[in-house]
């Protein structure tokens, strides 16, 4: 990776290019990265051919194959990086600066200072901001800085020194090094609203994210997880018990191969607290955020946090009825019990009216066109009714309608649950 146009770039390990300002210093900044492992190219042939068995020999003498595996092209050295490399988002820059007296002179209040520009915002990476009292000939400041990176897009390294000569002149230089930051992975999230109608907890949400790796190399995920808002209780749905064990679903090696995509399931239930309240889960709510945690090559770790994750609850209306209660089975022309559960889930006050329509099935027992009272914002009421069925099968249990006096505003309910309608001899056999 180049900076300017001369002969400053921003060094990598073993390759050193310096520049030398007056009669002080040679600047130099390096790249501090993990080594890779080698590789090489096999050149082999059969002991027929021409150089017979010498290539085969050459392979087993060198000493960065594998012994006993001499034609695959992965070794057993490691070698340093010859180039800048990838920077991504969530992984750690470390870079090591160095500042060496060139001159024979003694020079004094050395200050090395370097500073990291991003597209928003400046950053001080220096360990420390005192200046060094005197630097000898041939003797260098040297500095390791490092920052996790949490923004995409061009990054500019700043490294500036100030000293002063013997004379009592006061110098100045600075460089800059450019480098880009990419993003290291693709996460979308899809919501799914689940209704618990026959349960006293409401409107558990289930959250897909899809997590791509666009790299070019295997990630080792080591975790994620989502961490809810204070809305919410967590449950990660990515695990399968196996023989009294918990396994995850992907497998004991959770490696995510290139352009590969794995999708994490968690499923979310509101607080009771805030499950009470109708409105507080309505319209749009925070979730929470995935907190992604890879390593790469020889053990390079990246984090990455999400911004909040927003969800749009389903809407209900002015007034939500939902079952409580209900049994699976029933007999044909037998009356048979339900309870509703009945939300306010408007800003203003209700004077609501129940009436009960018979459908060409299901028949309702009891007075309909009774007076429910008035219902307050956020407020519930549990109803007891009953009716029967007049035909056999999966009947849809529908015919309830709400009225609200104050504004002459009707809401109707239909295919509210199905129930499952048998004759009264077969429920005797079964």
């Amino acid at each position: 990776m180049e900076g300017p146009r001369d002969r400053t770039v921003l060094k990598t390990n073993k390759q050193t290019c310096q520049l030398t300002y007056g009669l002080f210093s040679a600047f130099a900044v390096m790249r501090l990265t993990k080594p890779t492992l080698f590789t090489n190219i096999p050149v082999t042939c059969e002991e027929r051919d021409l150089p017979g068995n010498l290539f085969n020999q050459l392979m087993k003498d060198d000493p960065s194959t594998v012994k006993g595996a001499e034609a695959l092209m992965l070794g057993e050295m490691l070698t340093l990086p010859q180039n800048f490399g990838n920077i991504f988002l969530g992984e750690t820059f470390s870079s090591y600066i160095s500042v060496h007296n060139d001159s024979n002179q003694v020079v004094k209040d050395i200050l090395v200072k370097a500073d990291l520009q991003t597209s928003s915002q400046r950053l001080n990476l220096s360990a420390s901001t005192a200046a060094v009292a005197e630097l000898k000939p041939d003797c260098c400041i040297d500095d390791v800085i490092h920052h996790e990176v949490k923004e995409i897009g061009t990054h500019i390294l700043v490294c500036a020194v100030s000293y002063t000569t013997q004379t009592g002149e006061k110098m100045y230089f600075r460089k800059f090094f450019k480098f880009q930051v990419l993003k290291p992975l693709d996460v979308k999230t899809k919501f799914y609203n689940a209704e618990s109608d026959l349960s006293s907890v409401t409107d558990e949400v289930f959250l897909e994210a899809q997590i791509q790796n666009i790299t070019t190399s295997p990630m080792f995920m080591e975790k994620v997880s989502l961490e809810p808002s204070i809305m919410y209780n967590v449950a990660e749905l990515n695990t399968v018990d196996s023989a009294g064990e918990s396994e995850s679903t992907f497998g004991s090696r959770t490696y995510l191969q290139p352009m590969d995509t794995r999708q994490y399931l968690y499923c979310l239930k509101p607080k009771q607290e805030f499950a009470e309240k109708a409105g507080v889960i309505k319209g749009v709510t925070v979730i929470g955020k995935l907190d992604i945690v890879w390593k790469t090559n020889l053990g390079e770790r990246g984090r990455l946090q999400t911004s909040q994750l927003q969800r749009m609850a389903p809407g209900y209306g002015d007034v939500r009825l939902s079952l409580e209660t209900i049994p699976d089975t029933v007999n044909l022309e037998e009356p048979f019990d339900i309870t509703c559960k009945i939300t306010n889930c408007s800003e203003r006050t209700m004077d609501l009216v129940l009436e009960m329509c018979n459908t060409n099935s299901i028949h309702w027992c009891g007075v309909s066109g009774r007076q429910l009272g008035k219902l307050h914002p956020s407020s519930s009421l549990r109803l007891a009714l009953t009716l029967l069925s007049s035909v056999q099968g999966l009947q849809s249990v529908s015919g309830l309608r709400l009225t609200d006096t104050f504004l002459k505003r009707t809401y109707e309910y239909d295919d509210i649950a199905q129930v499952c309608v048998v004759s009264s001899k077969v429920k005797q056999e079964s």
